[in-house]
Order: C-alpha cells, then structure tokens, then sequence
C-alpha cells in the first residue's frame, strides 16, 4: 500500500507500506492491502505503520481526516503533524513543541494585553483633558 500524510505545508510521510493503525473518534482500527474504500475525521492522536521492509513508523496527528482509496491508497490530511520512529523520541518532540507554541502564544496575549491597555490610558488622559485630543 501506498501511505501519504500531509499538513498545509508539505508531505510528512510518502511510503510504501505493509499496515497502518490510527484512531478516530469510534477507537483503534487497522487497515490491510484491499481494505474497503473508507474515510473518517481524526482527533488527537497517532498513526502508525510497517513498511514494506517491516520497520515501524509514527506520526502524531492533530486533527485530520484519513481516507483509504481502491484499497491500496491511504492519505491523511492533517492540520499538523510530527513524524518519528519512536514514540519515546516523538513525544518527547511533540511535548517541546507545544511547550514552545504555548510559550509564544502567552507572548502574543501579553503584547496585545499591553496594548489594550495603552489604549485605554490613552482615552482615559484624553477624556481628563477635556477631550481636546479625541477632537471634542
């Protein structure tokens, strides 16, 4: 079978492979060479599979969707995702990558925070001038 996993960015994944395990909403499911034509939506979670050659390969998906195609297509589209060979080492990867998101996330509110709330000092020194700068 052919396995292809991509985000809006670019192919993580282009393999050939022997099986493939994901889960959806309804649990674990596996898909074999001829597995009927299928699609489902992905939450959070982990596809894996064998290659042709028996190694095993990861990638850790958040949100997506998974088709499989004339029984030897399987794509997945997802919003992101990180590809390992080991689970230890791609969680370890996935975790500091969503510490460093949400570190830059808590930055962009701070920054907007400060904003706003130079704004309001403004309109309030404004307001205590008579509102001669807003043009009143």
């Amino acid at each position: 079978m052919k396995l292809r996993i991509t985000d809006p960015t670019a192919i993580l994944v282009d393999a050939d492979v022997a099986s493939v395990r994901a889960e959806d909403a309804s649990g674990s499911f596996g898909i074999l060479s001829g597995h009927a034509d299928f699609l489902t939506a992905l939450g959070v979670s982990i596809v894996s599979w064998r290659g042709s050659d028996g190694a095993p390969g990861y990638c850790a998906v958040r949100n997506g969707i998974l088709t499989v195609s004339h029984g030897t297509e399987v794509a997945v589209a997802t919003r992101e995702g990180h590809v390992g060979d080991d689970l230890g080492t791609l969680e370890h990867d996935v975790l500091a990558r969503y510490r460093e998101r949400d570190e830059g996330e808590r930055s962009e509110r701070t920054a907007s925070a400060k904003l706003r709330m130079q704004a309001i000092r403004h309109m309030v020194e404004a307001l205590q001038g008579g509102g001669r700068e807003l043009g009143l």
